[in-house]
């Protein structure tokens, strides 16, 4: 009888050592799925937006995250003055932050 109870008490250990690798198998791929669907295209997306922000000249059109479209006019290190209308009197300073779109002004000798 004391034989069949360490068997048994083996195969019980066996299962539950089994069923924590299940279980750690299954955190690891949700931390994968997270990390690849989730983490790494937000990291990308804020690449691409630093880069678009990065080449920003005077000049160029851009569209705010308003959605209003403006001109730059000046830049300093975490603002911008964008001219908004035809009529050049609305000039607004803004965080870069807010710009979400840049358009180069096409040169005239193309």
């Amino acid at each position: 009888m004391g034989i069949l109870l360490t068997e048994a008490a083996a195969a019980e250990a066996g299962a539950g050592v089994g069923m924590t690798m299940v279980g750690a198998v299954y955190i690891v791929a949700i931390i994968a799925f997270f990390y690849f669907f989730i983490l790494r295209p937000q990291k990308k997306e804020q690449k691409k937006v630093s880069a678009m922000l990065a080449t920003l000249e005077i000049g160029d059109c851009v569209l705010t995250s308003g959605g209003f479209y403006g001109i730059v006019i000046d830049i300093t290190e975490d603002t911008v003055i964008v001219e908004f209308g035809n009529n050049k009197n609305c000039r607004i300073p803004m965080q870069k932050s807010a710009i979400a779109q840049v358009e180069k002004p096409e040169s005239e000798s193309k």
